[in-house]
């Protein structure tokens, strides 16, 4: 007896070796996003020294254990802020920019980089769109106020506590003090 290969198997064979096509992606850089959320805006580096007191109000404000870096900030004339963080997405990094107003409200999300194979849908505008106007006093919580992408359920949370970690890094932080604000 002669075995005969049949073609639909060796077919199905050959695509079960070929590697799975990843989605990561660099969206934007930094300079691409601050030209984005603060179109024909001066920003100029304003570095913070995070001290582990800060750090630690963070995590428990948003439960992202990944540190916290005060090396990507900037601020405009008017008093926005830009901020570049990263959170864990389910086993990548997620880069992402938020711009804050002078007031701490938020006025726009870029994901900048995306590694992950799947889930890259938190990148795009309609379910970014849904921070926007949101501060530190909002709840700023998965399925609370900001919806869930079905297949992205991580990437989602993850950058939804990330967000609320800049928020809240702004209350903390960066918000102009009222006694400062007295002083003239």
């Amino acid at each position: 007896m002669y075995w005969k290969a049949n073609p639909l198997l060796i077919a199905g064979l050959a695509a079960a070796c070929i590697p799975m096509v990843a989605q990561a992606k660099i969206y934007v850089s930094v300079h691409e996003a601050q030209a984005l959320l603060f179109p024909n805006k001066t920003l100029s580096k304003n570095p913070i020294l995070i001290t582990e007191d800060l750090q630690e109000k963070l995590r428990t404000a948003s439960s992202i254990r990944h540190p916290f870096q005060g090396d990507r900030i900037w601020k405009t004339v008017e008093g926005g802020w830009f901020i570049v963080d990263e959170v864990v997405g389910k086993h990548e990094m997620i880069t992402y920019a938020v711009a804050l107003s002078p007031s701490g409200s938020i006025t726009g999300i870029e994901v900048m980089e995306y590694l992950e194979s799947y889930g890259y849908e938190v990148a795009e505008a309609q379910w970014r769109q849904q921070f926007t106007g949101k501060s530190a006093a909002n709840p700023i919580k998965l399925n609370k106020d900001i919806q869930n992408i079905g297949g992205a359920t991580l990437s989602c949370k993850h950058l939804t506590d990330g967000v609320k970690r800049v928020a809240v890094f702004y209350e903390l932080a960066l918000k102009p003090s009222s006694s400062a604000a007295k002083v003239k």
